[in-house]
């Protein structure tokens, strides 16, 4: 298995270790309850150095984001960042990521850690506008520092006014003594925060710096069984249960990062503009139970006769709300919120509700 440059310090802080997307990743510490509130009320840091991130440079660079992706990235400004997708020939997803715009000409992809040598096979087999790719996924390490306390903590360690770099924007300076790192108002939790971006040399002085700012604030290392539970109350998608090659970005609820305007031909842009215009024979829903149960990855959902209507994507018991929660794509006559449909619990038909995300508010 990889290893992230934190992977022996996860394993002598007691981590439950896994593989995950071929690395050694830290799976839960304290225990993902416990460390999902740990989020929620506070800061919490997880490492995500396994994620992937490529450069895209050169007077084409915007050329080739156009082509390969949903969302307009004509709009961004040097620090701006997007969520987008790769959209395939036959109406799936490749991957879903996100577009930092760099400078003018220069941009960073950062892509799934599951998906790093097929996004970028697609990328370069996909470079008809000639731009200049750059894959720096190993030469780059990772650090999201999630939660309400997380600005807190983390302004301790830098110059730069963190209040002042907007959600989905981001800045490049000094950051625990350390030049060039990027700080990053995203993350995938919903709970707030910052992520950083530095090379792996300098990663256990970044790591220790910020366990010491955070030390007054309750800070917890995180692992990866918080963050899937912490994503799916905000119903964000995790890519390989709720998108994949064969889930459309319309079908998805992602219509909102397939922009159709003038002069953007990206990949597979005809098809999907004509699902936008006629409409789709399933959606991806949120849905909360009401008969007590957990829905779980690939559970049957069906209506009030048992006819199965649909498929359960993600699903978990909330930690904050005590209640099952779940995604799932069901046919579009359901995709209502407030529609009543069943989970087929191993032949248990369980009642459940039709909600729009997030589950937390």
């Amino acid at each position: 298995m990889k290893t992230t440059p934190f992977t022996e310090k996860h394993i002598s802080l007691g981590a439950k270790m896994h593989e995950f997307a071929g690395y050694n990743m830290p799976i839960e510490y304290s225990g993902i309850i416990d460390e999902h509130l740990t989020v929620c009320n506070a800061v919490g840091v997880f490492d995500v150095s396994h994620m992937g991130e490529f450069w895209v440079k050169g007077p084409h660079a915007l050329d080739f984001i156009q082509q390969v992706t949903s969302n307009n990235a004509a709009v961004l400004t040097p620090g701006k960042v997007q969520y987008t997708c790769f959209p395939n020939e036959t109406g799936g997803i490749v991957d879903d990521l996100l577009v930092y715009a760099y400078e003018p000409d220069k941009y960073m992809l950062v892509v799934n850690a599951a998906n790093i040598e097929k996004d970028w096979n697609w990328c370069v087999s996909h470079n008809q506008a000639g731009a200049e790719l750059e894959n720096s996924s190993d030469r780059m390490a990772q650090l999201a520092v999630q939660g309400p306390k997380a600005l807190a903590a983390l302004q301790k360690l830098t110059p730069l006014d963190l209040s002042g770099i907007p959600y989905y924007t981001f800045c490049v300076g000094e950051f625990a003594g350390i030049p060039n790192v990027i700080i990053s108002n995203t993350g995938y939790t919903g709970a707030g925060g910052f992520e950083l971006y530095f090379y792996p040399q300098d990663a256990m002085a970044i790591w220790d710096a910020i366990f010491k700012a955070g030390d007054e604030f309750g800070i917890k290392p995180i692992g990866l069984g918080a963050r899937d539970t912490l994503r799916l109350e905000m119903g964000f998608c995790l890519y390989g249960n709720d998108i994949d090659d064969t889930t459309s970005p319309i079908e998805a609820g992602l219509g909102w990062i397939t922009k159709f305007v003038d002069g953007k031909n990206f990949t597979n842009r005809e098809a999907l503009e004509r699902q936008k215009a006629e409409g789709v024979a399933r959606k991806l829903v949120g849905f909360e139970m009401i008969d007590r149960g957990i829905p779980r990855h690939g559970y049957a959902l069906t209506d009030g006769e048992g006819r199965p209507i649909g498929h359960v994507t993600s699903g978990t018991m909330s930690p904050t709300r005590k209640i099952g929660i779940g995604m799932g794509y069901v046919e579009t006559a359901f995709s209502k919120p407030g529609t009543e449909i069943y989970l087929d619990n191993r032949g248990r038909r369980l009642k459940a509700q039709v909600v729009k995300p997030p589950f937390r508010k």
